[in-house]
């Protein structure tokens, strides 16, 4: 699967802030699976599904890989084309509307997986990773700090596409499913009665939490 790396169109920035378009794109980078099949995984009208799946289609993030013959009638099975990356000057330019839509359905999508994942061990691994840490910045650490996780994007694609064909050779023998969440964004100070205030000052700094 290759990496969409610049979201011009706004009909892409678009179809990814629908949060049903995100669900039905992430069960298609897994598998290769049928609107019904989507459907009934995601608990959602039929009818809802086959729309955004036409609509995911004809923007290319997805494709057409077989028909079946199911009671007189033709199932298309799909899969993900491409997993999209909106870029820095893409996001830029998005309208508002389209941004607070798309921030809530992908944290959603986190929350699912994350929630999910530490209820059944997924943090389990010797080296699974959780971290938070508060950053007073600069806009030129800003900057900086934007600009390192770009990168970092880059190069965890390219050890994905290297596994991938590794995994390929050896018929997928050793698979491990994984999923990285990065964030930045500007915090909002916490509003906390006056008198918890001193106590809060004294206690902000550095967290870090490894599983």
């Amino acid at each position: 699967m290759r990496t969409l790396h610049d979201i011009n169109d706004p009909r892409l920035v678009k179809a990814l802030a629908h949060p049903l378009r995100i669900r039905i794109l992430a069960i298609l980078e897994d598998r290769v699976a049928s609107p019904s099949e989507i459907a009934e995984q995601l608990d959602a009208p039929l009818g809802n599904v086959s729309y955004h799946v036409r609509q995911l289609a004809e923007l290319g993030l997805i494709s057409l890989v077989r028909e079946t013959p199911v009671r007189g009638t033709l199932e298309h099975h799909y899969k993900a084309e491409i997993r999209p990356r909106i870029t820095d000057k893409a996001w830029s330019t998005a309208p508002d509307i389209v941004k607070h839509a798309t921030v809530s359905a992908t944290l959603s999508q986190i929350g699912t997986g994350v929630n999910r994942a530490a209820a059944e061990g997924g943090f389990s691994k010797d080296d699974a990773h959780l971290s938070r840490i508060p950053l007073v910045l600069d806009a030129e650490g800003w900057k900086e700090i934007a600009g390192e996780l770009n990168s970092m994007l880059d190069r965890v694609e390219k050890i994905q596409r290297a596994s991938s064909k590794r995994l390929l050779k050896q018929d997928h023998e050793g698979e491990l499913r994984g999923e990285l969440v990065m964030m930045l964004f500007e915090a909002l100070e916490a509003e906390v009665p006056q008198k918890g205030r001193k106590q809060q000052r004294r206690s902000s700094g550095r967290s870090k939490a490894r599983a």
